[in-house]
């Protein structure tokens, strides 16, 4: 039985090491995941298990921009400790609408829409259909804009003037050039103010709504207010960071300690296998949004809220 919840336990760290960071839908691939593959525990433990896990995802973040994030490190000019901790200073301004909301509805969600399967199998893929749709119009709308730039700009003079924002910007303040930075106000964090930093965690407040994805939201509320791809991107994994860590200590604080040694177990193996998945999915994300845009997962969005709306209403 241990060995069978073990590699149950893989399994969704797998799935939660990729779609935690994917603008798709954590709730609703888990949501699937233990339709077909439940894990025998506690409901208690079940609740709490899916989101600690996402501590291992949390750690991959950690690692992978250690020394952008790092105030501290000696390789650093004075300017660019400064434009690191600006980077720290707009998490926290981002993070606190999500805080007073999750604060405030987090156990009412649980409560009654988690626990309830027809109602929870509504809203996730309510979330999951109308994001999606949402990103497939702001991708249409970015297209049109793109396009209606480079047709009023003199050959070749287009990509070179929005590629020299990057050149000409201290690499510690830079994200990597993308496209969308032709028609974006922010393609730095340094560009980023506290006000548009403080919409952007209105943003995120969101996916207290299971299905919406906090990634996602997260990347919708940058773009409507003007960042690259690759800025939203990155600021949805820092983001993640004190609210990931806070909703996991609540979860714990919450449902107590008393665990089983399997539960345990599945804890362990869980988070280690989230975190190496997540180190591999957040490489994918950032190198994908260079040169692609998200209406592929706008659409793959809307195919998953339709299976799980099928699954749960029609079939179960």
């Amino acid at each position: 039985m241990d060995i069978i919840e073990a590699l149950k336990a893989v399994l969704f760290g797998i799935v939660e090491g990729i779609t935690e960071w994917l603008p798709i839908s954590s709730t609703g691939h888990m949501m699937l995941l233990e339709a077909f593959v439940p894990l025998n525990v506690s409901p208690e433990f079940y609740s709490t298990f899916l989101v600690v896990i996402q501590l291992g995802a949390i750690l991959a973040v950690l690692v992978l921009f250690f020394h952008k994030l790092n105030p501290f490190s000696s390789r650093k000019t004075e300017k660019q400790k400064r434009v690191t901790w600006g980077i720290w200073a707009k998490v926290v301004v981002g993070s606190i609408p999500a805080a007073i909301v999750g604060l405030l509805l987090d156990e009412w969600v649980e409560t009654n829409i988690m626990t309830n399967e027809d109602v929870s199998a509504i809203v996730v893929a309510a979330a999951l259909i109308v994001y999606g749709v949402i990103f497939i119009l702001i991708e249409v709308r970015n297209r049109r804009r793109l396009a209606e730039a480079a047709a009023a700009a003199p050959r070749g003079k287009h990509a070179r003037a929005s590629k020299e924002v990057y050149e000409s910007v201290d690499p510690a303040a830079d994200t990597e050039y993308d496209a969308s930075s032709a028609i974006s106000t922010v393609n730095t964090f340094e560009q980023m103010s506290y006000g548009k930093a403080f919409i952007i965690g209105i943003f995120q407040s969101l996916a207290v709504i299971p299905g919406t994805s906090r990634s996602g939201s997260i990347i919708i509320g940058s773009m409507l207010v003007g960042t690259s791809r690759t800025v939203a991107t990155e600021f949805a994994f820092f983001l993640a960071i004190p609210i990931m860590f806070g909703w996991s200590l609540l979860k714990f604080f919450r449902h107590g300690f008393a665990y089983t040694a399997t539960e345990w177990m599945v804890f362990v193996i869980g988070l280690v296998v989230a975190f190496v998945v997540s180190i591999v999915a957040i490489k994918f994300l950032v190198g994908y949004v260079k040169k692609h845009d998200f209406t592929a997962f706008g659409i793959y969005r809307i195919i998953v809220g339709a299976v799980v709306l099928v699954y749960f209403l029609l079939i179960v």
